[in-house]
């Protein structure tokens, strides 16, 4: 049997994004077109076309906005998991604020589902080298894992350079599912989603994914719902936060669907447990 891909959505709206933070500010979301339900759903359908799970890291903001796509979500299978609240980066928080963020949401998730969450991704990957704080708060709210560390130091905003490339576990328990590279020299290529999965040729992404499976190595592939939209509407921004935000936004639903026929993918609560089978008794297939 092929190896099974963790498959992963942050489900936030197109002007929660880091890149338009210099335009949009967190007091005028309100304000904002609410697109998150209909190109949620745009991901909902592919996945049920495919018969393929995922794993939606759900922004608290966004679910306290639509609790009915929570519940949908969760109600056709799929895993929940906590993306925070405010779409605040972490090193920009103290760990109070931290701790107020990631509980408020999960409270807000577990009372929608009537179900534990037990993963957490930060917004923009912003758990680095200088936030190692975080991980213990995350464990003292009993998330089981997380999947924030990008081992890369390509990015400006993130990166976690010197990190292991695969699932691994910490100190204190708390397992990490790191987003996937793939090492060039001395170098690891990003290849999880997002703006690299828009921007790079598909056939070279597709080459990098099967690369990882024949080395025996599970892809943590991730993707928003504002990147297959491409009607959403435009900012004026600089233009390298431009360039990732809007590159190739028109391509993105048909290379998902592709993606979803040429691999085999599943929560990342599920890849988890090819890893660390000992957490079958954890609940995390519950």
């Amino acid at each position: 049997m092929s190896i099974l891909n963790a498959l992963s959505f942050d489900i936030e709206d197109w002007f929660q994004v880091e890149n338009l933070k210099g335009a949009i500010a967190p007091d005028q979301w309100d304000a904002c077109d609410l697109r998150v339900v209909q190109n949620s759903r745009k991901i909902l359908s592919l996945l049920e076309k495919n018969g393929t799970k995922a794993t939606f890291f759900v922004l608290g903001w966004i679910a306290e906005k639509c609790p009915g796509l929570v519940k949908e979500i969760a109600e056709q299978g799929h895993e929940i998991a906590s993306h925070g609240y405010g779409h605040e980066l972490v090193y920009k928080q103290t760990p109070k604020m931290f701790h107020n963020d990631i509980s408020r949401s999960k409270a807000i998730l577990e009372s929608i589902t009537g179900r534990q969450v037990l993963g957490y991704r930060a917004p923009s990957f912003s758990i680095t080298p200088e936030t190692p704080w975080a991980l213990d708060i995350l464990k003292d709210l009993d998330f089981v894992y997380d999947s924030s560390i990008f081992p890369t130091s390509f990015h400006d905003r993130y990166g976690f350079n010197g990190s292991s490339r695969f699932p691994f576990r910490f100190e204190n328990g708390l397992i990490e599912m790191p987003l996937s590279t793939v090492k060039v020299r001395k170098a690891n290529v990003p290849i999880a989603g997002g703006g690299y999965f828009r921007l790079y040729p598909y056939s070279l992404f597709r080459y990098c994914c099967k690369r990882l499976n024949r080395d025996g190595k599970s892809v943590v592939f991730y993707l928003h719902p504002w990147e297959l939209d491409p009607e959403q509407p435009r900012v004026n921004i600089r233009y390298q936060y431009r360039f990732r935000h809007y590159v190739n936004l028109g391509k993105t639903e048909k290379r998902l669907a592709r993606l979803l026929a040429d691999f085999r993918f599943g929560p990342i609560g599920d890849v988890a447990l090819q890893y660390f089978p000992e957490l079958k008794h954890g609940g995390l297939n519950a």
